[in-house]
């Protein structure tokens, strides 16, 4: 049977974040930007004889059930598959980072095994899928900058100019449920339109979750301030704890590479964004067009 081997699987930054409400089920309203960057876990995809799925890990260990094999389950059940697969994950995206990683894991998953199987689901179709598992991945199934609506499912492709990011991960982490349910949690700011974002595209908004993560780790708001004494305006991304800031034109970039201030169990990382999903292209139709 094939094997796809160095399969990608990209993490995303949030270049802001907004709640903008609630709605009676509890679910958090929001509006954000989402961009793909180079920071990438790195799959292999093995389709087997027989419906068995397995998973091999290559880096730190994942959950027994994580999404990588929930989303390989779904694509079984949707389309009557009846081959199964290996995959082997090697981890490169820290966990509560708000980076998106295992949303991103499961979208390769699904692309990839869509491939492999022959199972012929286009984008939208796939995306459908995705949702299931989770509302960052069929974002990352649609492997492009989008502006993001709704509890995260809504998804309008933008694009973005190429641009590089300084990102700090610091060693602890954070937990989403534990922010979104943080009495400091901002939840009114006032809708956005992509017109005004697109006027400031990496310096526009906040993310309102930033208060609510600083008091539950304060290495957030440290690294953020590592950030601002460089001279960059440093913002968490997503709900986890790792933060970033756009590193203007002209900038040498070795000036932050080479950041020795931070504590060693610290992760620092220069990235650049992406246009498009390295896997773009693979799934029947990917058709979905730019909004600038």
């Amino acid at each position: 049977m094939k094997t796809l081997y160095d399969l990608p699987a990209p993490a995303k930054l949030n270049l802001f974040l907004h709640i903008t409400g609630r709605r009676p089920d509890g679910y958090h309203l929001l509006q954000s930007a989402f961009m793909p960057i180079d920071w990438c876990d790195v799959l292999h995809i093995e389709a087997r004889q027989g419906p068995a799925l397995s998973r091999e890990d290559l880096g730190p260990p994942l959950p027994p059930d994580d999404l990588c094999l929930r989303a390989a389950r779904l694509l079984q059940q949707a389309t009557g598959c009846t081959q199964g697969a290996h995959i082997a994950v090697d981890k490169q995206i820290p966990a509560q980072a708000g980076m998106g990683g295992g949303s991103s894991d499961a979208a390769t998953v699904l692309i990839a095994l869509n491939r492999l199987w022959k199972t012929g689901l286009d984008t939208h179709r796939l995306q459908a899928l995705a949702l299931q598992l989770g509302a960052d991945v069929p974002f990352f199934v649609a492997g492009r900058p989008a502006w993001v609506e709704g509890i995260g499912e809504r998804l309008t492709p933008i694009s973005l100019p190429p641009a590089r990011f300084v990102v700090i991960k610091p060693a602890g982490g954070l937990e989403t449920a534990a922010i979104f349910s943080s009495p400091l949690l901002k939840r009114d700011t006032k809708p956005a339109t992509i017109a005004v974002f697109a006027a400031n595209q990496y310096g526009f908004g906040q993310n309102d979750l930033q208060e609510a993560a600083c008091s539950m780790n304060t290495e957030v708001a440290q690294a953020i301030e590592a950030l601002q004494s460089l001279g960059l305006q440093g913002r968490m991304t997503g709900s986890g704890s790792a933060v970033f800031a756009h590193i203007p034109e002209g900038k040498k970039i070795s000036d932050f590479a080479n950041f020795s201030s931070l504590p060693v169990n610290w992760t620092l990382k220069i990235c650049d964004n992406m246009a498009l999903h390295p896997l773009a292209g693979w799934n029947v139709s990917d058709s979905l067009s730019a909004v600038t």
